[in-house]
């Protein structure tokens, strides 16, 4: 079990890191945007999508390797008074009660949507805007798979902690 969870880490440290990339790129272009736009009174439809674009898919893409080291958004007024037992319990609850399902939800909504938009070649419906919207909408289903499969790891972990922690 052990190995599996090293396995998926790997991935999703490998693919977190490419991911981050993105925001270099997202934070050239919003300067570039800025002094486009203040400098030259030139904006573009295109270049504002683009910067969401950047965003969606660096936050969709992202989320895994934001769970992998717990950075994501939690209420911490109990949980860090936990103790590491306890904490390994909740994590593992409130994985297999809503992280998993909320994935494979979004998983299973956001396939049909991504392919259609794929078969229709959907595009930008502003003018000037960016062809080929329909990629950015497959990154929704691909982030909640990223997802779920580094739930899938976190859950196990939680699990191999309970487990461990009862042969002391």
């Amino acid at each position: 079990m052990n190995k599996f969870i090293q396995h998926i880490n790997q991935f999703t440290e490998k693919t977190g890191r490419l991911v981050s990339w993105l925001s270099l790129l997202l934070v050239i272009l919003i300067g570039l945007d800025v002094v486009l736009r203040y400098a030259f009174s030139w904006s573009s439809s295109a270049n504002q999508e683009l910067e969401w674009h950047l965003f969606a898919t660096l936050f969709l893409l992202g989320s895994a390797y934001a769970l992998k080291h717990n950075k994501h958004v939690r209420v911490d007024v109990f949980y860090s008074r936990f103790s590491e037992n306890k904490k390994a319990w909740v994590n593992l609850i409130g994985t297999l009660i809503f992280l998993i399902p909320f994935c494979l939800v979004v998983i299973q909504t956001s396939i049909p949507f991504a392919l259609d938009a794929w078969k229709i070649a959907e595009s930008s419906p502003e003018p000037g805007g960016l062809p080929h919207r329909f990629v950015i909408k497959s990154t929704i289903p691909l982030g909640a798979t990223l997802l779920l499969v580094q739930a899938i790891s976190e859950g196990l972990n939680s699990l191999s902690h309970l487990l461990n922690s009862t042969n002391r």
